[in-house]
């Protein structure tokens, strides 16, 4: 039996949610996610939380997966999901243009604009170099930051790009010179 399958999902007050047969729709104080769920999995509610069924084990491998989705959308409509980056270099900064737009000058000889999805936000510092993105959705703010860390990823050597608040990263030895 799957350990994090078998878990109930708590419902906080001011949530409600509607299951029909292969989605279940949340909707909270900060908005509305509509999850879908796997072929084989059920989603019942029982005394105040809901927990995730599987009709037999071959749908062992997306219990846990369906359990997971559901509270990540309880959670987001609730409390919303945010990352941190860091933009780590001279001249490196990132600014908004507009409501959904955001620049960045990383180095490379032209400015790199970046649309943003619905139901996603950014949040820049005064010293544009920490950006805050924010959401209900954890799959939509991850893949946001997992593509704007890609635009110029920490280079090994000097550390400088775009980066996870308190990543660690390991700096690589340069070469050393003939003797």
């Amino acid at each position: 039996m799957s350990r994090i399958g078998r878990k109930p999902i708590a419902l906080p007050k001011g949530v409600t949610v509607n299951i029909q047969e292969n989605a279940v729709a949340v909707e909270g104080p900060k908005g509305k996610l509509e999850t879908p769920l796997p072929r084989g999995i059920k989603i019942e509610r029982q005394d105040g939380h809901l927990v995730a069924v599987r009709q037999n084990d071959s749908q062992a491998a997306v219990h846990g997966l369906a359990r997971a989705l559901v509270n990540n959308a309880v959670e987001g409509v609730t409390k919303g999901w945010t990352k941190e980056l860091e933009i780590v270099g001279i001249g490196y900064r990132a600014e908004m243009k507009g409501k959904g737009m955001v620049v960045f000058n990383l180095g490379y000889s032209h400015p790199i604009e970046y649309p943003l999805p619905t139901g996603v936000d950014v949040v820049l510092d005064a010293k544009q170099t920490k950006l805050t993105i924010s959401g209900i959705d954890r799959q939509k703010v991850g893949q946001v930051a997992a593509e704007m860390r890609a635009l110029r990823p920490p280079d090994p050597y000097k550390n400088k790009g775009v980066r996870y608040a308190g990543e660690r990263l390991k700096k690589k030895v340069g070469k050393t010179g003939a003797k």
